[in-house]
């Protein structure tokens, strides 16, 4: 590193708009060979504001493509067997391409039986474990729009991942453990991290590329990172002074570091349009 180092910032809306281009060109093709927009449904239980804001955003994003969107939204105390019907009529339902259940779900409902619950045809988010399943084997599935993205960021700026030592902290099912999968078929060497790993730091500065997605506010700092690194930093959240920020101390890493993810403007607005892409072709598939 010199005093002049200028790390790549890697932004996601720019990535994020040209999927969103070709998104919305897609969809006009589909619609001009006399179909409908396809179409995107959300269902929400409760009120809290994070969900309905990521919500609303969703939906912002699918209008801004020609996405048709529905907005389902059910109080807190609804019982999981009105919920389970309810995806019952949205799998049975031909004019929904795909529908996301926003997670996470109020504690009297078990989360796993209402995602097994959704057609994976429809699973646009990728949780279902028949899509999990295939997206381990390396077999044609909805991928876990979040995962996808970043490999999606990768390859844009091309940054290679064959052969190279990369390291996912945190094991979640949505983002770390697709993840570590997805590099693993991409033929890189994988080292999930996690709140058990001992000597951390000293695992995250031997890595190629480090993908951060722990959900912990400036939990990595200068001491967890080396000089040619790549970092995607997944994390959302809200600072001591009420900032959003990642996972990863962006003010103390980036002069270090190679490349970076910022946040806001990096992983988030890729996988917003990731998803819709899946909504997408689905609805190609279920009218080929």
């Amino acid at each position: 590193m010199t005093p002049h180092h200028t790390p790549l910032l890697i932004d996601g809306n720019a990535v994020a708009a040209q999927i969103k281009a070709d998104i919305a060109l897609t969809v006009r093709r589909h619609v001009a060979e006399g179909h409908r927009p396809p179409c995107l449904a959300t269902l929400l239980v409760g009120h809290d504001g994070g969900s309905e804001l990521y919500v609303r955003n969703k939906i912002r994003a699918c209008r801004s493509c020609g996405i048709t969107s529905i907005e389902l939204q059910f109080d807190a105390d609804i019982t999981e067997g009105e919920l389970l019907r309810e995806i019952e009529r949205l799998n049975a339902d031909e004019s929904i391409d795909g529908f996301i259940v926003q997670l996470p779900l109020p504690s009297h409902i078990d989360e796993h039986r209402v995602v097994e619950a959704i057609d994976p045809r429809k699973d646009v988010d990728g949780f279902h474990p028949m899509n999990v399943g295939r997206m381990a084997l390396g077999l044609p599935a909805f991928v876990s729009a979040t995962p996808l993205g970043i490999l999606t960021l990768l390859r844009h700026y091309s940054i290679p991942t064959a052969g190279k030592k990369c390291v996912v902290m945190g094991r979640s099912n949505i983002v770390g453990k697709p993840m570590a999968h997805l590099l693993l078929e991409r033929n890189a060497t994988v080292t999930v991290c996690h709140s058990h790993t001992r000597d951390l730091s000293a695992k995250m500065r031997a890595a190629d590329v480090v993908v951060c997605a722990t959900g912990r506010a400036k939990a990595y700092g200068a001491a967890c990172f080396a000089p040619g690194q790549i970092v995607i930093d997944v994390g959302m959240n809200v600072d001591a002074a009420g900032a959003l920020c990642g996972d990863v101390d962006f003010a103390a890493v980036e002069p270090i570091v190679d490349a970076i993810t910022p946040v806001p403007r990096g992983v988030g607005g890729v996988t917003t349009q990731v998803l819709l892409d899946h909504v997408v072709q689905a609805a190609l598939k279920a009218t080929a």
